[in-house]
């Protein structure tokens, strides 16, 4: 069971706050970490967690943080021997968090504008050797173009998690890429490019009319809206989070719960409601690397649902 991962690295640098502030305005009393981030590494992590074997491609500084995001890896188990260290600073997010767990984020991209499609290339032995490659957007989009060619080329099932969504609607070439496709409901309005789409059923149409594959979109607290070849989008309930902490990492907890369920042959029902708690498990818990689940803690929220 082997998963390639072409995607980012960065360090998150968190305040939590009880009240977000607006323009001008000074807020005390929050309370700071810091810790691994990037939705590339975050999706290695939690897929290694789950019992896949993960390579992962991306790129970082000649830092701290690199040597930090190192040791994370070593000790999660990720494959990182390809990861390219480059003349830029280690990506860094900044995310703000208020009391009912929701984040605001902005991030400085540094070393992942360096991460090219001649990088890429250099993956491509361990994109041949997977069972599915993910990729995403918090890279460049050529980036994750020539990891998305390299897989088709070989025959490797792909996965785009199109986070953040690009500015520009995906090409005719990149929709015919994708295998797998998992926006949340606002990367699903925005891929297309068409305006005044009204609800996640209309944003599943419109994707279908561009796109052959398999689209899952996650709506948080309401569960996810299947569109899959051949039948009518259908709805999933949600798998219940006991708590809601910090919903920062929920969505690439899902992406990669969703991943190696599908690796390891588990039907699309029980593959989504899998990664539905592997989501439910991640908003309960403060801050990304701590937040993503093992199978137990899994097996934990489907026996209580």
């Amino acid at each position: 069971m082997r998963i390639a991962v072409v995607g980012s690295y960065g360090v998150g640098l968190t305040m939590r706050v009880d009240q977000l502030p607006g323009a001008g305005v000074t807020v005390t009393g929050g309370e700071f970490s810091s810790g691994h981030g990037g939705k590339g590494s975050n999706q290695a992590v939690a897929a290694a967690r789950l019992g896949a074997e993960v390579a992962l491609l991306t790129a970082v500084g000649r830092d701290s943080f690199a040597v930090q995001a190192h040791d994370l890896w070593r000790e999660e188990g990720v494959a990182a021997d390809n990861v390219a260290a480059v003349d830029a600073s280690t990506m860094v997010g900044v995310i703000l968090v208020d009391a009912s767990g929701e984040n605001r984020i902005v991030i400085a991209p540094g070393a992942l504008e360096k991460l090219t499609p001649q990088v890429v290339d250099t993956f491509e032995d361990e994109i041949v050797a997977a069972d599915l490659l993910v990729t995403g957007f918090e890279i460049p989009v050529p980036a994750a173009r020539r990891a998305l060619q390299l897989a088709r080329r070989h025959g490797v099932r792909t996965l785009l998690n199109p986070a953040p969504a690009p500015a520009e609607p995906l090409d005719d070439e990149l929709w015919q890429l994708v295998d797998i496709l998992t926006p949340n409901e606002s990367e699903s309005a925005l891929l297309t490019g068409e305006a005044g789409l009204a609800s996640p059923e209309a944003c599943a149409a419109a994707i279908r009319r561009r796109y052959d594959g398999l689209t899952v979109v996650t709506l948080g607290g309401a569960g996810c809206l299947l569109d899959e070849p051949g039948r009518q989008p259908r709805r999933v309930p949600a798998v219940p989070a006991p708590r809601v902490v910090d919903t920062t990492g929920a969505g690439d907890a899902f992406t990669a719960a969703l991943a190696v369920a599908l690796v390891r042959g588990d039907d699309l029902d029980a593959a989504v409601r899998f990664a539905g708690a592997a989501g439910a498990h991640a908003v309960g818990v403060a801050e990304v690397i701590p937040s993503l689940p093992r199978p137990d803690d899994i097996a934990a929220l489907l026996a209580a649902d």
